[in-house]
């Protein structure tokens, strides 16, 4: 005799009712979308990403007292008006681009990392805000139109995004593990150190690099105060030919008070940093290296303008 349950479950199987889910699988993440910076004084910030460095300015759908200030046409530096209990870091969130911000928030879920619901509009930007091991707010945006970028603009293109990093191993698990960061290249100022560690995103050039601070690295925890938090957590806007863009810098009244370089990194680009009001270091990179890097070579292929 036949048993009904046997019958059921094969009747179940047939429909597909008790087969096993589909792997949830994650959509593009193509390149740094934007940087969001906290300022204090929004005029000066306006002067320094709007004049200075030459963003086209923009609306802040996320804050209408915030401005976007774009380097490309879908790449910009978010800036938002600080809180008044805003402590020493500067840095609100970092943003990378994706195809698909609901499908990401999906496959994020999927995986037992808390997300944020879907925001934004249709026909605009989409995003999902989640943190990382070491709390910092990492958005993942769906782009909406583009915006022309402005020609007085130093640079087209940001090419990575930094930002400070006690714990690699619990980073790598986030960007690597789950996310499919790729190696690019690390460094130190002497050889039997890390301090910085870059890796690409998963489908584009762009990269992430850690900012690395205590143990093996050459910064001290005790070290890390306002000044050096916006010399680690930064943003870099590259540019064809470094002796162009700071002649046209310095011809034009444009470098800020705050500046140093251009000098050779120990990633043998040459490169030259500029500092906003509230000292979030904006570094200009050129986007190939000249010179033999220091303490690994590149492991991928460089971003393109």
């Amino acid at each position: 005799m036949i048993r009904s349950g046997w019958v059921l479950s094969m009747a179940l199987l047939g429909s597909g009712a008790l087969a096993a889910p589909a792997t949830t699988l994650r959509p593009a993440i193509g390149g740094v979308s934007h940087i969001a910076v906290y300022a204090r004084d929004l005029q000066a910030s306006d002067r320094f990403y709007g004049f200075i460095l030459g963003g086209k300015k923009a609306a802040n759908p996320e804050d209408p007292a915030g401005a976007r200030y774009y380097f490309g046409p879908r790449q910009f530096v978010e800036v938002l008006p600080a809180p008044a209990s805003q402590g020493p870091s500067m840095l609100a969130h970092v943003a990378y681009a994706t195809s698909d911000a609901g499908a990401l928030r999906a496959y994020l879920s999927s995986h037992g990392t808390k997300v944020s619901d879907l925001s934004g509009k249709n026909d605009g930007d989409r995003w999902i805000s989640a943190r990382d091991p070491e709390g910092n707010e990492v958005r993942f945006v769906q782009p909406g139109a583009p915006i022309a970028s402005s020609p007085s603009a130093v640079s087209g293109r940001i090419i990575h995004v930094g930002y400070l990093v006690r714990n690699r191993s619990a980073e790598d698990a986030f960007y690597r593990d789950l996310l499919g960061f790729r190696p690019y290249w690390f460094g130190a100022m002497k050889g039997d150190a890390v301090d910085w560690v870059s890796q690409q995103v998963p489908d584009g050039r762009d990269w992430l690099e850690y900012m690395m601070v205590g143990p093996g690295s050459t910064v001290a925890l005790d070290r890390v105060d306002a000044r050096q938090l916006g010399v680690l957590n930064h943003v870099s806007l590259a540019v064809p030919n470094m002796e162009a863009a700071m002649t046209r810098l310095y011809a034009e009244e444009r470098l800020p008070e705050r500046h140093d370089g251009p000098s050779m990194g120990r990633d043998g680009k040459w490169q030259a940093n500029l500092y906003d009001p509230d000292g979030t270091r904006v570094e200009l990179m050129e986007y190939s290296a000249v010179a033999k890097p220091c303490c690994s070579p590149f492991t991928a292929s460089d971003p393109t303008p």
